[in-house]
């Protein structure tokens, strides 16, 4: 973006026509503080809701932007949720890439960019707690920053705040005179008695002003009203200070005068009320009434009002009048058992008006994108609505809720995983279950949809026990429902192997995923594309036995499937040639697979672009390949450019970000740069805990990644705690019987190897090759490598003729499952021969 541009960027909201009185010295004040330079200490302004405190930041905002000083922008600032988004928004404005990051991440984009420039003004609007501001305040001290808070909080390390009051009875008046165009001396009177009553707040003096204007009223009338019908202006009284009693006394008054002059403006504002005070599309409402044109002239009512503030493209509602309005809305009833939930665009309404909570929820589901929430091109929309889903998500407590909030519940947890946050996603399925299971009953197939995906991101985030009994009863109630035969039962059979997978359970999920099979093969046929996705997941399956001959066929078969069903060049393709490559990388037919996996690369990114996470799935699987050929160097750059994409689609905190930067550490280990690799390997670490938690297994990855680069530069007391700790998390997440868990204790026990403690290392290595034996089975190659490691360890103590039958054994398991010619084949021969060179008998000396 060029300088002159960067210096007029702003997301400020235009300098309406409302009278700006008695805030002189305060603007004076604001003026004063330093925009430039650094250690710049962030000043506060403080007050009640209404003061005046927006207003009076906003004004000084333009006098900053119209000076020349430098960027503005604004952010609602009443949760940390709309904090993050606020930064994210104008990492987006600065390079529209941004709007595909994950919202922290491009916060933090935008945090870093403000620090490495001055003479920015930055704006946080109605702040909520000290905390929700704590991660950015502190890095932001090279411009100017303001916080607008009604919290009177013990805001630390800011400079002394600026309180702002409600106006004096002299400057009320003159609002309201200005607003009026009245200014006789009887008419001064009338409005002086109204600005009491009003309590001199400023925004109260606005609503009331307007209202006087539009409807050619009296003081005296409009003070009489409001004095007569006091109770009937709020349904209830939340308790507060009294201003904020007297400011909900107007909008009776407002409401029946816009109701009079056009009813739909009031059915618009209460369903904006249950929305976000951040802007809302405009394009969201164009079916909230029969026509476009009415929409367009109710909110044109609203905004001649002051009720709205209103753009070509967007509408938002201060977050006061949002309160008020809904307080004088009867809370949500009860709905009708609806007899669908998920697969229902828009639910009909019943006989008369419908909650207008329920309302907004309709709007928004039907604004969703259309595609999945996985496709990236869909998420700059998803950001749009999410903070509005999250406000009529929070107005309804129970499980009796409008039929499309569960099915807008669920997609929009998809979206939050597909950004990798999975632990936001984790309670908006918990709570789609919950109300689609009290609207259509515990037996209901779109129950079991919703146990399902629960169950994937419990799963997601490493809960495969807690996923489990999800997935069993989801599959019990498909199967029930639509019959043993139904293609949504061979889905739910599928879900079910994945979770066992996830338990390091693969012989349990092997019978499950040859009955989806089947039963998918049957309903739809052998050439659907779902058939060639059952038959992909049965030799993923099967690879995990260590069964890969029997898994090669079925991965060839899926490719032809789905290449005859959606040509050479469809994604769905690409992925089929991806998992036949990885076979033949399994049974060591390296020249085999990397033909495959550069047309992979080729189809997805003539398909989907060469900046899409896909597209970086394939450069890392190529990078992979040439790696496994000993082409290290030419792995290299397709690493690095793997992780680059996926960190500019995703963001530098996303999940595949950390494996990506894993992939590349690993490469840079096979080329012998230990030292490069192990920043990558800490930050790897970082990410993914930060992402996932610390108990996650994919945490105990990282750590015995970080743990093997220290080793390789030979830090093995530094790695040690790394890898009894990937040991723990690993136990406690999956269990002491899982294969992932046996991995753990061979790392573990070759660091103490490393460190000359051979007899440490050997009851690890006796229990990994136990667990895995008793997992995998006793002829899976994983065993052999375990059998092998254990001879190692026993003959670093001289116990050669112990080790001798354990090398033996695992040459022939790792020849029968791999075959002769693999290179895992002439390393246990090599291992063996070692082995046996120690046992021959030493020459007998020369006379």
């Amino acid at each position: 973006m060029p300088v002159e541009a960067i210096a007029q960027l702003n997301n400020l909201p235009a300098l309406d026509s409302r009278v700006f009185e008695g805030r002189d010295s305060a603007l004076a004040a604001l003026s004063e503080l330093p925009t430039t330079g650094t250690g710049i200490v962030t000043q506060t302004v403080r007050g009640m809701g209404g003061v005046g405190k927006s207003t009076l930041v906003l004004h000084h905002a333009h006098a900053h932007l119209a000076a020349g000083r430098g960027p503005v922008w604004w952010i609602e600032a009443s949760t940390p949720a709309s904090v993050t988004a606020g930064m994210a928004s104008l990492a987006t404005a600065l390079n529209p890439i941004h709007g595909a990051l994950p919202l922290d991440e491009a916060a933090d984009w935008a945090v870093a960019w403000l620090q490495g420039r001055t003479g920015w003004l930055l704006v946080f609007d109605n702040a909520g707690s000290p905390s929700d501001l704590a991660p950015y305040l502190g890095r932001l001290s090279t411009g100017q920053t303001l916080v607008t808070t009604r919290r009177d909080l013990p805001w630390r390390d800011l400079g002394t705040p600026l309180r702002l009051d409600s106006l004096t009875p002299e400057a009320s008046l003159r609002v309201l005179q200005e607003i009026t165009g009245r200014h006789t001396d009887r008419d001064a009177a009338g409005l002086a008695e109204l600005a009491e009553e009003l309590g001199h707040l400023p925004l109260a003096l606005q609503q009331a002003g307007a209202y006087l204007v539009q409807t050619r009223t009296g003081a005296t009338s409009y003070l009489a009203q409001l004095r007569a019908d006091p109770a009937g202006v709020l349904a209830a009284t939340a308790p507060g200070d009294p201003q904020q009693r007297t400011i909900a006394q107007l909008w009776s008054v407002t409401l029946d005068a816009i109701q009079a002059e056009n009813r739909h403006a009031v059915q618009l504002l209460q369903i904006l009320s249950y929305c976000a005070p951040e802007p809302l599309p405009r394009r969201i409402l164009a079916t909230a009434l029969p026509t476009t044109r009415e929409v367009d002239q109710a909110l044109g009512v609203l905004a001649a009002y002051s009720m709205i503030t209103l753009t070509d493209l967007t509408v938002s509602v201060h977050r006061l009048v949002q309160t008020v309005v809904r307080s004088t809305t009867p809370a949500p009833a009860p709905v009708p058992k609806p007899r669908r939930v998920l697969r229902v665009l828009r639910r009909s309404r019943p006989a008369g008006e419908p909650h207008p909570c329920t309302s907004a929820v309709d709007l928004l589901y039907a604004a969703m994108p259309p595609g999945t929430p996985e496709e990236v091109q869909t998420w700059p929309t998803w950001q749009e609505l999410l903070p509005h889903i999250q406000s009529v998500y929070t107005h309804y407590a129970s499980a009796d809720t409008p039929a499309n909030l569960a099915g807008l519940l669920g997609q929009t947890a998809l979206y939050l995983a597909a950004r990798g946050q999975a632990v936001l996603a984790l309670p908006l399925e918990e709570r789609a279950l919950a109300i689609t299971e009290a609207a259509l009953g515990p037996d209901h197939p779109d129950t079991a949809t919703c146990l399902g995906n629960l169950a994937g991101t419990l799963s997601d985030l490493g809960r495969h026990a807690d996923a489990l009994p999800l997935a069993e009863r989801a599959l019990a109630v498909t199967e029930a429902a639509l019959g043993p035969d139904h293609p949504d039962t061979a889905t739910c059979l599928g879900n079910l192997a994945g979770t066992y997978t996830g338990l390091g359970r693969y012989a349990d999920a092997l019978p499950l995923e040859e009955r989806a099979l089947a039963v998918t093969e049957a309903a739809l046929g052998p050439d659907h594309p779902a058939t060639a996705l059952r038959l992909g997941n049965l030799a993923t399956t099967l690879s995990n036995l260590g069964r890969y001959a029997d898994a090669l066929p079925l991965k060839e078969r899926a490719l032809a499937v789905t290449e005859a069903a959606l040509g050479p060049d469809h994604p769905a393709t690409a992925l089929r040639q991806g998992n036949l490559a990885v076979i033949y990388s399994d049974l060591g037919r390296y020249a085999d697979a990397l033909p495959l996996e550069e047309r992979a690369l080729a189809v997805t990114e003539a398909a989907l672009g060469p900046d899409h996470p896909d597209t970086a799935l394939r450069l890392g699987n190529l990078a992979r390949t040439f790696s496994d050929l000993g082409r290290h160097a030419e792995a290299l750059p397709l690493e690095e450019r793997a992780l680059a994409v996926t960190e500019a689609a995703l963001g530098p905190d996303h999940p595949d970000t950390a494996l990506r930067l894993g992939n590349l550490a690993i490469t840079l280990g096979d080329l012998g740069r230990h030292a490069d690799a192990l920043p990558l390997r800490k930050r790897a670490l970082a990410v993914t805990e930060a992402a996932l938690g610390p108990d996650h297994p994919d945490t105990a990855l990282r750590l015995g990644n970080l743990a093997t680069t220290l080793g390789d530069l030979g830090r093995h007391a530094d790695a040690l705690p790394l890898k009894e700790r990937a040991l723990a998390v690993t136990e406690a997440a999956l269990g002491p019987d899982h294969p992932d868990t046996a991995i753990r204790l061979g790392n573990l026990a070759r660091t103490l190897s490393d460190l000359g403690r051979h007899a440490d290392a050997l009851p690890l290595k006796e229990r990994a090759l136990a667990v895995t034996e008793a997992a995998l089975g006793p002829d899976h190659p994983t065993t052999a490598i375990r059998l092998g490691n254990l001879a190692t360890t026993l003959s670093n103590l001289g116990r050669y003729e112990e080790a001798l039958p354990l090398a033996e054994r695992a040459l022939a398991i790792t020849k029968a499952a791999l075959g002769s010619d693999h290179p895992a084949t002439a390393l246990r021969l090599n291992s063996l021969k070692a082995i046996q060179k120690w046992l021959e008998p030493a020459p007998e000396a020369e006379a």
